[in-house]
Order: C-alpha cells, then sequence, then structure tokens
C-alpha cells in the first residue's frame, strides 16, 4: 500500500508541519505499506517535522551498592535490573543497542545516519529532524525527561500510532510535574564506574486518563493504524493535575506491583544537597 499521500495529508490537516513531534507507535496497526517504517519517518521528514522516539536500552543496569538504595524506590529485588551483557556493556550515545519492544519505528531511526541519542544509558530518547539537537541537549541521567520538558516548550504534539495511554511515556513527565521523585537506577559510566540515574515507572494503568483527555484528544485514522494526538502542554498540564488530585489514578491496579505502590506514596524517599 502506498501510505505518503494519507500521512502527508494527515500531517496537513492536523497542522503539524514543521513541528517537533513525540511518536509512541505500531508499525503493525498499519498493515502491509511499501518502505515500512523508512516511508512513514520520511513522510513527517519532508514535512519538516522532528521526530523524537523512545529508545530505551536495559542491558546497561548494574546493581547499585546496598547503601544507595533508597526507601520507596519500586523495586523489592533489583536482582531482575541486571542483564547478562551488564558486567561487560558501556552505553554510548552513538551506539544502536535498544530494547525489543520499542518497536520498530525507533529503531529504525536509531540506525539513521542524522539521528541525535540522549545521554541517559536506560532511557534514552532519540531524534532526527531540524530540531533535533535542541530536544536532545536537554536529556542527561539525572533528567530523564528533558526532552519531554523542551517538547512542550517548543508548543509540540505527541502522536499514538495503533498503541493505548500505556505506551504515553509523557504521563511520567506528569507525575514528576505533579511532584512525585522518579525512581533511582544505576548504570555503568563510561569510566565503569556506577551511575546513578533516573526513570519512570509503571504505565500500565496509564489508560484511566483516557476519558478527562478526551476533549483535547484528535482522533485520525491513517490507513489501518488509528492515531491519537495531543498537544503536550494541554496533556501534562491535564495529567499533572488529576494526580495531584487522586494519586491512584496512575496505579495499574495489581496490588503487588511495587513501583505503583511507592509511586503513589510520592517515589523514592532522596536526601537533597
Amino acid at each position: 500500500m502506498d501510505i505518503e499521500p494519507y500521512i502527508t495529508n494527515t500531517i496537513i490537516k492536523l497542522g503539524l508541519s514543521n513541528k517537533p513531534i513525540c511518536l509512541h507507535s505500531s508499525l503493525r496497526s498499519f498493515g502491509w505499506i511499501d518502505g515500512g517504517a523508512t516511508t512513514i519517518i520520511k513522510c513527517f521528514l519532508d514535512m519538516g517535522c522532528t521526530l523524537l522516539v523512545p529508545t530505551f536500552s536495559y542491558d546497561f543496569g548494574v546493581l547499585p551498592p546496598e547503601n544507595l538504595r533508597p526507601p520507596r524506590n519500586g523495586c523489592g529485588d533489583y536482582s531482575w535490573l541486571v542483564s547478562e551483557k551488564s558486567s561487560t556493556e558501556i552505553f554510548a550515545k552513538d551506539s544502536n543497542e535498544i530494547a525489543q519492544d520499542m518497536g520498530v519505528i525507533p529503531k529504525t531511526i536509531l540506525h539513521m545516519k542524522e539521528r541525535i541519542r540522549g545521554n541517559h544509558p536506560l532511557n534514552s530518547f532519540t531524534a532526527i529532524g531540524p530540531l533535533a539537537e535542541e530536544l536532545i541537549s536537554e536529556q542527561h541521567p539525572a533528567n530523564v525527561y528533558g526532552p519531554l520538558k523542551k517538547l512542550a516548550e517548543l508548543s509540540g504534539s505527541v502522536i499514538l500510532m495503533g498503541v493505548g495511554l500505556e505506551r504515553l511515556t509523557l504521563l511520567h513527565l506528569a507525575e514528576e510535574l505533579a511532584g512525585r521523585n522518579l525512581f533511582r537506577r544505576w548504570a555503568k559510566a563510561s569510566d565503569g564506574s556506577t551511575l546513578l540515574v533516573e526513570v519512570g515507572g509503571c504505565s500500565e494503568g496509564f489508560h484511566k486518563f483516557e476519558d478527562m483527555t478526551s476533549d483535547i484528544t484528535t482522533n485520525v485514522k491513517v490507513a489501518k493504524s488509528t492515531w491519537k494526538v495531543f498537544d503536550v502542554k494541554a496533556l501534562l498540564n491535564i495529567a499533572q493535575q488529576a494526580i495531584k488530585e487522586n494519586p491512584r489514578i496512575t496505579h495499574c491496579d495489581d496490588a503487588d506491583c511495587d513501583r505503583c505502590n511507592d509511586a503513589v506514596q510520592g517515589g523514592p524517599i532522596v536526601r537533597r544537597g
């Protein structure tokens, strides 16, 4: 299927030309298309858009020292955060390592020559397009959602392509803006030392934001793929207020979920300064 006219017309209709856009996507939701993920990405770039995608990589996590594990950190057992590669792998921004569950479109962007990847060994974002450097320069291990904050400053949008709100990383930023501490994890720094990083938590309860965001959701159909399009600022304003009023709105309803249980209490108890 030649999907380019459908995507181009949708970008124009939604007023997204030349704007920064965060994509969360399922390539499979489109059905078969000529050129696959590359075609979709090219359509946005040809319209002057800058694409921002999550390119998380879990193989760089390491066990934290016992004395650095704060209470309420969403992790009763840290061993599951460490992979077989953790003892030897060191993250670098020019690396193309990416978790399998990130999807085909983020993986394709990560392998493009012009892409810029953020400085975060576990939860990096990658961008491509005119505003890529401006978005990505905000990310570092203690500012995991820097690119999303900059996306809001630039009046950007987020598109869910064939996926639900459970994939909407922006809601983790809303948690932070609502006053929660992000979870602490550890990875190996370039010099081999143990590096503290911030990450988000469980997102399986994020479907609960569906009704309250319906008025700011633009629903469109592109071929077989259903898109939900949001203005970043508007979504953050609604979501952070909802979290302040009802902290359990983010909970996945699994009574044994350490991350959700600790998040609704405000996240890890950390020392400042």
